[in-house]
């Protein structure tokens, strides 16, 4: 067990919040200077003026990264959750015990100022992982996790989760061995897994929940949110038109969720999995089709991203001016 993951572990209080709602929020886990620096050339990055929102032509970027840095080192406290819910550090996949640069800016609209819309109407409602083929016990996206690089207040673009949706999310998969899209089509109706367009299958399930069923995801600089992979969420309305930035680190585990340990030593994600599913444990379960990876059409588009911005950034170092007239355009995933 490395230090930071000893020293931080998750109270029994946090486990049950887990196993209760699905999710935890932990302050203060790294420092608002810390975040300042990561984020020190994201005006010039994004091609727009913090000073003059008529620059501000994209709603929410997706940024590619340029930097990366390991999540013990630069956030311990956060490390010690995920360790704690995922059984230790040992079960955590080294490849994503990292967090990147690649910064998510909601910015809001001149339409959408000051305009509530309800959790339930929001468009961008999804499960994370649209680069694998799902089952209920895929290893690729072990947590969601969100850090906060910029404080978020009620009705500033901050990220909405609908914990109760779990439950929906898992029986489906659990129904569905052979594997589903990201965007939970059975393999049988897209064998080959072709890239879907739209987000109707979490959408139509997101209007389904009441107003109670809703978690806007708000803090300070510094907080994280650690959710379970199967949670529904989607970006909101930044209806002040405040700078959010957020971050959405994959966490992957070495090996697959059990869901039948004969020692019963289950996760604490395994444990809510099962308890949503209304089981103690899946006897006999298993997967019935291939583990595939699907390459995701945000892939290019970062690419082209990530040349702008590099131009954009020579220019500012050449010392040209902030690399605004290097591009008026910047592509965006939702």
């Amino acid at each position: 067990m490395t230090d930071a993951e000893q020293e931080y572990q998750l109270s029994q209080e946090q486990i049950n919040h887990f196993l209760e709602h699905g999710w935890i929020k932990l302050e203060n886990c790294f420092s608002r200077k810390r975040a300042g620096e990561l984020q020190k050339t994201l005006w010039t990055r994004l091609g727009m003026d913090p000073e003059d929102k008529g620059t501000w032509h994209t709603e929410r970027t997706n940024m590619p990264f340029f930097n990366e840095f390991l999540v013990s080192d630069f956030a311990p406290k956060a490390w010690g959750g995920i360790c704690s819910l995922l059984g230790g550090s040992s079960r955590v996949d080294s490849n994503a015990s990292t967090w990147k640069d690649g910064f998510i800016v909601n910015l809001g609209t001149p339409e959408g100022h000051n305009k509530a819309i309800k959790p339930q109407e929001l468009p961008g409602w999804h499960v994370d992982g649209d680069f694998f083929v799902h089952y209920l016990d895929s290893p690729e996206q072990a947590l969601l996790v969100i850090p906060l690089w910029t404080d978020i207040v009620a009705a500033g673009g901050g990220t909405f989760i609908c914990p109760p949706a779990i439950e929906t999310v898992a029986k489906w998969l659990h129904a569905n061995p052979e594997g589903v899209s990201p965007r939970m089509t059975p393999r049988a109706q897209n064998p080959h897994f072709v890239q879907e367009q739209g987000l109707k299958w979490f959408n139509d399930l997101a209007s389904t929940f009441p107003d109670s069923a809703f978690v806007e995801a708000t803090g300070n600089v510094g907080d994280v949110y650690l959710l379970h992979p199967l949670m529904l969420h989607s970006a909101s309305n930044n209806q002040l038109r405040n700078l959010r930035v957020i971050t959405n680190p994959p966490v992957s585990v070495k090996a697959p969720f059990m869901f039948d340990r004969a020692d019963g030593a289950y996760t604490a994600v395994e444990k809510k999995t099962l308890r949503v599913l209304g089981k103690e444990r899946l006897e006999g379960w298993k997967i019935r089709g291939q583990r595939q990876q699907v390459v995701p059409e945000r892939v290019r588009i970062q690419e082209e991203m990530k040349r702008k911005e590099e131009e954009r950034l020579k220019k500012l170092n050449e010392g040209s001016g902030s690399g605004l007239e290097a591009s008026k355009q910047v592509e965006t995933v939702a």
